[in-house]
């Protein structure tokens, strides 16, 4: 679902990955020249892909969701925001048609995986990665996924791969992990050998090329040799099949029902009354740098105000107390002439005896 866009070349890696998962062309060719035309808008795009896909007679309704834009530009503020409102906005769908009367023709739009593609740099996850691994990872099932895995040294893919593993852990982002049989060991053993392959290193061809051995494999023709797709010392890339499509499809399912939905639903029933819709968020990140200035402006401004207007407090207090003294002041002459007037007024009575 999620991919991270480093060259025209990565690009198009990632697009060979999802066309050979599926094998089929869910990513048609996409003109690469015309990547930063849109450049002004800085906006993450959200591509929808839909196909009916047949795995051994099992018909399967699959929807590909990309998003064009992301992390293709230096200032990448808020740029997980898209991808996070098309996330909730799956949820929110889904628990609006279960309010409804009639629920049997409910449209499951939910994201039920996501494949978040790291580009093979040899270091290590980006802040970038992990901030937006961090914030996709409690609301879908999240996946790492290393493309052009051939790119790399088996050695230095290994330390990469333990790299990636422990600044997962460190930030606690929480990864899909399949849920392991207590009862079928060999089940339970294939789980175990899938999370211990994440993040999965992947290489993408629908090609077909002869080995120096003469089979016939889909792969990628190097003038060293070739790194075959569906050969396991080469890539994880049947094992991410198998997690996708064959042996964890319904985990998938029901880990988004019981936990991220249910997640997001019982969150959103605390908040509001039933039937409300849903507090619509106006924040564009396009805007939040000229959001943040009128912000800092305005917070000036009411300063100022305050300032002025404890100014203005002060001389009113001043005043006050300059008048209560004047008051005192005519207060205690009164109080002195009508003692004089009391005065005068015993001595006549006096003076008439």
């Amino acid at each position: 679902m999620v991919r991270y866009r480093q060259d025209d070349s990565y690009v198009r890696a990632t697009d060979a990955v999802i066309n050979t998962l599926f094998r089929t062309e869910l990513a048609p060719p996409k003109d690469e020249s015309q990547r930063y035309s849109k450049q002004l808008s800085r906006s993450v795009e959200i591509d929808v892909i839909k196909a009916e896909l047949e795995e051994k007679q099992f018909r399967v309704n699959l929807t590909v969701i990309d998003t064009p834009g992301f992390s293709d530009y230096v200032n990448n503020r808020d740029c997980w925001m898209p991808l996070v409102d098309f996330l909730d906005d799956q949820y929110e769908t889904y628990m609006r048609q279960e309010q409804q009367p009639l629920r049997k023709q409910r449209t499951d739009m939910r994201v039920h995986a996501c494949l978040y593609f790291i580009a093979p740099t040899g270091h290590s996850l980006k802040p970038l990665d992990i901030e937006v691994m961090k914030r996709l990872s409690t609301r879908v099932n999240l996946i790492p996924v290393i493309a052009k895995a051939d790119t790399m040294m088996p050695r230095d893919l290994y330390v990469f791969k333990e790299r990636v593993r422990e600044v997962i852990r460190i930030h606690n982002i929480h990864v899909f992990a399949p849920p392991l049989d207590s009862i079928d060991e060999a089940s339970a053993e294939h789980a175990r050998a899938l999370m211990a392959s994440m993040p999965f290193s992947v290489i993408g061809s629908n090609q077909d090329v002869r080995t120096l051995d003469g089979r016939v494999v889909r792969g990628r023709e190097y003038p060293w040799g070739v790194s075959e797709v569906e050969n396991e010392n080469h890539c994880d890339f049947k094992k991410l099949r198998s997690l996708l499509i064959r042996t964890h499809m319904l985990d998938l399912i029901t880990s988004t029902e019981e936990q991220h939905y249910e997640n997001y639903r019982q969150t959103q029933m605390e908040t509001r009354k039933f039937g409300e819709g849903k507090v619509k968020k106006f924040d564009n990140p396009r805007f939040k740098e000229e959001e943040d200035a009128l912000r800092r402006k305005f917070t000036d401004q009411v300063k100022l105000e305050e300032g002025r207007f404890r100014q203005w407090e002060q001389h009113l207090i001043a005043e006050r107390d300059r008048l209560n003294k004047d008051l005192e002041t005519a207060h205690s002459s009164i109080k002195q002439l009508e003692a004089e007037i009391e005065s005068l007024q015993s001595s006549a009575r006096g003076s008439r005896r």
